[in-house]
């Protein structure tokens, strides 16, 4: 059995039941701690935003979960923007999508948000937008990263980052 395709079934399952019962914009901000378990145990570190990103992103390619990730930090310090390659979660973005729902929960980020609120203090994050090109087996994801209250607010234009 394909562990990964089954795991992937069930994730979509649950969002399009979820993405339905709660509506697009009340099931965003409910799934951002899926997937946070994962890095939860594997003792990461990093005495800023920067070093603690890297170090996420190098376990989460250690583990086989994706190929390829950077992470950078622009937009006023307010936006983390993702960039992953063939993450094992692409599948059932292509599914969601066929489903005509706009993708909007990625475990991968989460994870690494996660770790930015545990080891860094953040006041809040979340996945802002996910973009999923399926041709090119690549997800950008846009995360909102707000150290503290005074940057709550703020705006940046993150399609030009």
């Amino acid at each position: 059995m394909d562990q990964i395709a089954y795991t992937n079934d069930l994730l979509t399952r649950f969002e399009e039941i979820f993405y339905h019962e709660l509506s697009q914009i009340n099931a965003r901000c409910k799934v951002e701690l899926i997937g946070t378990d994962f890095l939860a145990d594997k003792n990461i570190k990093g005495k800023n935003i920067d070093e603690l990103v890297q170090n996420c992103v190098s376990e989460i390619k250690k583990s086989g979960l994706v190929k390829d990730m950077t992470g950078k930090v622009g937009g006023k310090g307010i936006l983390l923007k993702l960039s992953v390659k063939d993450c094992v979660h692409l599948p059932k973005e292509a599914k969601i999508e066929a489903d005509g729902i706009e993708p909007y929960m990625c475990p991968i980020s989460n994870m690494i948000l996660g770790q930015v609120i545990d080891k860094l203090n953040y006041l809040t994050t979340y996945t802002a937008g996910l973009k999923v090109d399926q041709k090119k087996k690549e997800c950008t994801v846009m995360c909102a990263i707000y150290e503290n209250a005074e940057k709550i607010g703020q705006v940046s234009d993150w399609d030009k980052e």
